[in-house]
C-alpha cells in the first residue's frame, strides 16, 4: 500500500511538481490518538509545511491509503530542523459519541501479542450482491493451535486448544451459524457489537458457516464492502474485513480463498476478486456469477471484490519460466486511453523483480482496477491491485513528468507486494516495516534503475526520522532495509533476500526474521543493528579528521549520539554504516587499501585491488578509524549515497564543501556539499537583508552553479537539482525566528543574481534542451525537459520583456503538460498583466479536466 506525500527535492519550486494533490501551509502540531478499527495507538501528529504564500506552495502527492496507525512520518527533530516526508494528520476523536466501555479503543503494545488459538485452513466466500443488501456465505476449514503434548500413561498425545473462537465483526447482521453442518441456537454463542464469540467447539478441525447480512450502499466508513458511483468495491487492510464477515481479522491468519460473486448482469457485468478466474456464467432472472480462486494463503487484509460498469486495456507478460500472464487494466469505459503508461509500469515491474531479484508472478491473471472513488489511492490485494484513479491516468496532456514518474513507481510498489507483503506478510502490524519498509525500498530501487539513482536518492532524502521503524514507518524503513544492501553488498542482500522467501514463504513474521534472513545468508556479524527496529530517535555523528604528514595516515574520529525520546531517555550507540571515500588535491578518489580500527590494522582492498569507497560500521559512542598509506592530506567525501539516516555534521570548512561540489565522484555528496554552502550563504544574507546591509553574491557560490550548469558529462536531471536553491521553509527551519519576509528577498536576490550573472549559459540550456518531437517518458527525455524548465524559471526571474516573451512561446508551442506547465510557473513569478492572461488561459482550457481540476483550485 502507498501512504505517502513526497516533497520536492529541497529548495524545488513549482516546475518540478506534479498535478496530484493540493496541500495547505502553516504549523500544526498536535497529540493524536490514531484509530485501528476498535484500537488505539496514540503518537506524535507533527505537520510542519513551509510558511510561504499558497500560490508558491507546492507538492507532490501520492494520494495514499491511510492506515488508521499510520500517522506522520517526520525527520529532523530538534531544535533546528523538522521536515515532513509522509502522513496525513488525523483529528481528535470526536466528543459527540460517548460509547460504551465495552467498545471503547484500546492502546495495544507489541509486547501483548499472542499467538492465535484457532487458524483457517480455507475459506469459501459467497456474495449475493444486491441493490438494498447483500448477503455473504462463508465457509471455512477451522483447526485449533496444538499447544503441546501431554501424557496419557501410554503414549504422548498433541494437546489443542479448547479456548473460545473470538470473531471480529462490525455494522452486520448475522443471519446463521453452523458447526460441522450443525447449525447453532443462540445460547451457543455470544454476539455483541464487534464480536461473535463461540464456544464448546470440536477438540479438531471442524468446518464453521456462517451467514451475514451487510449493507455497502451505506457503508459510509469505506472499508469492507462498500458501493460509490455504482460500482462495489472492498478495502480491507487494516482491519475492513470483519466488516464483510465474521472473522479473525489480523494478518497471522493466512489461508486459501475462493470467491463466487453473484449479481446483476446489465448492472455488473465486471465480476472480479483475488486469484485466478475459475468458472463463469448466467443465472437466473438476469443475474450471472463468476467464481475466483487464490492457491496462495494470504491474510484477510489482502482479500478484494470489485463489481461494476467498467472495461480494460489487455496484455500478456510472459515470465522467465515461459508462462504467459494475462494483465488487464480496469476503468471507466472513458479513461481507457489514459492507462497505456499503467501497462507499461506494470510490465516494467515484472520484469525488474525477475531480473533482480529472481521473483516471478505466480498466477495466470494481473488485475487492476482504476476509479476515481476509491478511497486509499492504491492497495495491493492478491493480484487485484485497486488504484484511485490518480494514481493509474496519464496523458501528455494532462500530466507530468512527476505524474509520470509516480504512477510509475506506485504501480511498481504495489505489484512488488506480491511477494514482500502477499506471499510472505507481517504478523502483526506492528511489524509493518517489513513489508512496507521492504517494498518501499524496492520500489526505489526500481525507479533508479529505470532513471537516475542520485537524482532519486536526493528525492528519498528528507531527512533522518526520529521515530523507530515499528510500529509505524515506511521510509525509514526503507532505509534500513538499505543498510542491510550497504553492509552486504548487491549479493549479499539478494542472498539473504532469497533465504527470507525460502524460509518464510507463506508465512506471517516479524522484522527479526528478516535479520535472522540477512545474517545467516551472508554469516554476518550486524552487533547492535535489531536497535533500528527498537529504538525512536535520530543518530547525530559528529566527525573530525586529521592528517598525519610523516605518518601518511588519516584520521576520522566518530562520536554518536540517541537523542532522548519519549518513553525512551537513555539511549545505545547504534550501528551506523558510513560509506567513505577520499579526494587528492586534483579531486580524484583516492585507492583505499587498509584501515586500523579497534586494534588492528583491516585490509578493505578487493582481491589486492585497491577500492575508492569503503564502508566504517560505527557501533560505539566513539570511534576511530585510520586510513594507511595517504600520501597527501585528502577532503573527505562521508555518508556517500546518504548510507544511513542520521544527521551528520563534520568539520569541514566551505573551501572544503565547494571542492566537494565540484570535483566528488558521488554525486549525492555533491549535490549535498552545494545545498550546504547554499544554506551558509542565504541565512548570512538574510542576516544582511535584517540589517539592511546591502546584498552580494559570492563569486565562488556563481562559479560552483556554473561549473554544474556546464559540465556536459552531468546527468541533466541531476543538474537541475543541482542549480536549484534550498526552498524558503528549509531556511525558515534553520532560523530560531522564521522571517519568510527577509527569507523570500533573499531567495528571489540569488535567482536573479544567477540568472543575470549565468544568462548566456541559461539562454543556452533552454535553447540545447527543446525538442518538437512526440512527449515519451524515458530518461533521457525528462533529464532534458527538467532542465529546460529550470533554466527557463531563472531567466524570467528577471522580469525582463524578451525573456517573459521566451516563456510566452514556451507555453503556448509545449505539446505537453511538463513544459507548459514549467512556462506558466516561470511567467506566474511575476505580478502582471501577462500573468494573469495565461493564468486564466490555463484554466479556462483545463478547468473541466479531472485530472487537473483539483490543481486549478490554486489559482481562484
Amino acid at each position: 500500500m502507498m501512504a505517502r506525500f513526497i516533497l520536492p527535492c529541497k529548495g524545488s519550486g513549482l516546475p518540478k511538481t506534479c498535478l496530484l494533490g493540493l496541500i495547505s501551509s502553516g504549523h500544526v502540531i498536535t497529540q493524536s490518538h490514531l484509530l485501528i478499527g476498535s484500537q488505539i495507538i496514540v503518537a506524535s501528529v507533527v505537520i510542519v509545511a513551509a510558511l510561504i504564500p499558497p500560490a508558491r506552495l507546492y507538492l507532490l502527492l501520492h494520494i495514499g491509503k491511510i492506515i488508521g496507525f499510520l500517522a506522520l512520518h517526520y525527520l529532523r527533530p530538534g531544535n533546528s530542523t523538522w521536515r515532513l516526508i509522509c502522513s496525513v494528520a488525523t483529528e481528535p476523536l470526536p466528543k459527540q459519541v460517548e460509547e460504551s466501555k465495552m467498545d471503547m479503543p484500546k492502546e495495544i503494545f507489541l509486547k501483548d501479542y499472542k499467538l492465535p488459538d484457532y487458524y483457517f485452513d480455507t475459506v469459501d466466500l459467497k456474495f449475493s450482491l444486491g441493490e438494498e443488501k447483500t448477503i455473504v456465505c462463508s465457509k471455512i476449514t477451522v483447526y485449533p493451535r496444538v499447544k503441546g503434548n501431554i501424557a496419557t500413561g501410554i503414549e504422548l498425545v498433541k494437546e489443542c486448544c479448547t479456548s473460545p473462537l473470538v470473531l471480529d465483526g462490525h455494522d452486520m447482521k448475522l443471519v446463521s451459524v453452523k458447526v460441522n453442518s450443525k447449525e447453532l441456537k443462540e445460547e451457543d454463542f455470544h454476539l455483541d457489537s464487534r464480536h461473535l464469540t463461540l464456544s464448546s467447539l470440536p477438540s479438531g478441525k471442524f468446518t464453521l458457516e456462517i451467514i451475514s447480512e451487510i449493507h455497502p450502499q451505506k457503508n459510509t466508513s469505506l472499508e469492507g464492502l462498500y458501493k460509490s458511483s455504482g460500482n462495489f468495491c472492498t478495502q480491507c487492510e487494516a482491519e475492513g474485513f470483519r466488516r464483510i464477515t465474521f472473522y479473525q481479522d489480523r494478518p497471522d491468519i493466512m489461508a486459501k480463498y475462493t470467491c463466487r460473486i453473484e449479481a446483476d448482469k446489465s448492472l455488473y457485468p465486471v465480476l472480479l476478486s483475488n486469484g485466478n478466474l475459475i468458472e463463469q456464467g448466467d443465472l437466473e432472472g438476469g443475474k450471472h456469477y463468476a467464481l475466483w480462486e487464490d492457491p496462495f494463503k494470504k491474510p484477510c487484509y489482502l482479500f478484494a471484490l470489485v463489481a461494476g460498469q467498467l472495461e480494460s486495456r489487455d496484455d500478456t507478460f510472459t515470465t522467465r519460466s515461459g508462462r504467459k500472464v494475462s494483465l488487464r487494466i480496469w476503468t471507466p469505459a472513458h479513461d481507457l486511453p489514459k492507462t497505456e503508461h499503467a501497462m507499461y509500469s506494470l510490465k516494467a515491474a515484472m520484469k525488474w523483480d525477475e531480473d533482480v531479484f529472481g521473483l516471478e508472478y505466480d498466477l495466470d491473471l494481473f488485475n487492476i482496477v482504476a476509479v476515481p472513488d476509491f478511497n486509499m489511492g492504491a492497495m495491493e490485494n492478491k493480484s487485484l491491485n485497486i488504484f484511485n484513479s490518480k494514481l493509474v491516468l496519464a496523458s501528455p496532456e494532462t500530466a507530468t513528468d512527476a505524474d509520470y514518474a509516480a504512477i510509475l513507481g506506485v504501480i511498481g510498489h504495489e505489484y512488488f507486494h506480491n511477494w514482500t507483503g502477499n506471499r510472505v506478510t507481517c504478523r502483526d502490524w506492528f511489524q509493518l516495516s517489513l513489508k512496507e519498509g521492504l517494498t518501499v525500498f524496492r520500489d526505489q530501487e526500481f525507479s533508479s534503475d529505470l532513471g537516475s539513482r542520485t537524482v532519486k536518492r536526493i528525492a528519498d532524502d528528507a531527512g533522518p526520522m526520529a521515530h523507530p521503524v515499528r510500529p509505524h514507518s515506511y521510509i525509514k524503513g526503507a532505509e534500513v532495509v538499505r543498510m542491510y544492501k550497504t553492509l552486504l553488498g548487491s549479493q549479499g542482500f539478494r542472498k539473504g533476500m532469497d533465504l527470507y522467501f525460502k524460509r518464510h514463504d507463506g508465512q506471517a513474521v516479524t522484522c527479526e526474521d528478516f535479520f535472522a534472513a540477512m545474517r545467516d545468508a551472508n554469516d554476518a556479524d550486524f552487533a547492535n543493528f535489531l536497535l533500528w527496529y527498537s529504538q525512536a530517535g535520530t543518530p547525530r555523528v559528529k566527525v573530525t579528521s586529521s592528517y598525519n604528514k610523516e605518518a601518511h595516515t588519516y584520521s576520522l574520529k566518530f562520536s554518536q549520539e540517541v537523542p532522548p525520546t519519549p518513553g525512551q531517555p537513555m539511549k545505545e550507540p547504534m550501528f551506523i554504516p558510513v560509506v567513505v571515500g577520499l579526494l587528492d588535491s586534483r579531486g580524484k578518489d583516492m585507492p583505499l587499501s587498509s584501515v586500523y580500527h579497534g586494534g588492528k590494522l583491516e585490509s578493505v582492498a578487493c582481491n589486492d585491488q585497491p577500492i575508492y569507497s569503503t564502508v566504517l560500521r560505527i557501533t560505539k559512542k566513539e570511534e576511530e578509524f585510520v586510513f594507511s598509506d595517504i600520501s597527501e592530506r585528502p577532503i573527505p567525501s562521508i555518508l556517500r549515497g546518504y548510507s544511513a539516516p542520521i544527521r551528520l555534521d563534520s568539520d569541514l570548512a566551505d573551501s572544503d564543501l565547494s571542492f566537494l561540489l565540484a570535483h566528488d565522484s558521488d554525486e549525492f555528496n555533491r549535490w549535498e556539499a552545494g545545498q550546504i554552502l547554499a544554506r551558509k550563504l542565504m541565512l548570512s544574507l538574510v542576516a544582511d537583508f535584517q540589517q539592511n546591509k546591502p546584498l552580494a553574491l559570492n563569486p565562488q557560490f556563481v562559479h560552483g552553479i556554473k561549473s554544474i550548469l556546464c559540465d556536459s558529462s552531468l546527468d541533466k536531471e541531476f543538474i537541475s537539482k543541482a542549480i536549484t536553491l534550498p526552498g524558503e521553509g528549509e531556511i525558515m527551519d534553520m532560523m530560531e525566528v522564521a522571517d519568510p519576509d527577509a527569507v523570500h528577498a533573499v531567495r528571489s536576490f540569488i535567482k536573479k543574481q544567477l540568472a543575470s550573472e549565468l544568462k548566456e549559459e541559461f539562454l543556452n540550456t533552454v535553447k540545447n534542451n527543446r525538442s518538437s518531437e512526440q512527449y515519451e517518458f524515458n530518461h533521457w527525455n525528462l533529464a532534458r525537459r527538467a532542465l529546460k524548465n529550470i533554466a527557463l524559471g531563472y531567466l524570467v526571474s528577471l522580469n525582463d520583456p524578451e525573456l517573459t516573451e521566451l516563456a510566452l512561446h514556451e507555453y503556448r508551442t509545449a505539446t505537453n503538460m511538463t513544459e507548459q506547465f514549467a512556462a506558466l510557473a516561470a511567467i506566474a513569478q511575476n505580478p502582471g498583466q501577462t500573468r494573469d492572461d495565461v493564468l486564466a488561459d490555463f484554466y479556462s482550457k483545463w478547468q473541466h479536466d479531472f485530472l487537473v481540476s483539483l490543481f486549478l483550485n490554486l489559482f481562484e
